[in-house]
């Protein structure tokens, strides 16, 4: 593959998971609830056990005190919740609340609603090997934000 090819193919790639991403955030922002894209990247990890705001943090690539902060908004919002820790008594466990779950419902319809576009335009047979093909050369996500 020369260059040129693997840098439109990069380029391709990212502006799929732009689009992937602002269809998402819109889809759930159309449902009723207000957010960013890190809130989805959050609620993957704290999703379906809690967590701490250490593993947080490790799971979004960013600081514990930027971790924290996230954490901290997620509560105003009324998304999270902190309980105490089941093992650890120093450590509080970061969960979802039912206003955090119906998001996250929300956002799995907006990415169902995409990826139907995606259908339309590749039919059902690609799209899915596309996934495959995606899973297969990224077998390690979870998918952590750059920002």
């Amino acid at each position: 593959m020369q260059n040129s090819e693997a840098l439109a193919l990069t380029g391709a790639l990212l502006a799929a998971a732009g689009d992937l991403t602002r269809r998402i955030n819109r889809g759930v922002e159309a449902r009723g609830f207000e957010g960013r894209p890190a809130y989805g990247f959050a609620f993957t990890r704290l999703a379906p056990d809690g967590a701490t705001v250490t593993e947080l943090a490790v799971h979004l690539g960013v600081t514990k005190q930027a971790a924290s902060q996230l954490v901290d908004e997620l509560v105003r919002k009324g998304y999270v919740e902190r309980r105490p820790h089941p093992q650890d008594a120093r450590a509080r466990l970061i969960v979802l609340t039912e206003r955090g779950w119906a998001c996250t419902r929300a956002a799995e319809e907006a990415a169902a609603e995409a990826v139907r576009a995606w259908v339309e335009t590749l039919g059902e047979g690609e799209v899915r090997v596309l996934g495959d093909r995606l899973a297969r050369i990224a077998p390690y996500g979870p998918l952590r934000p750059t920002w």
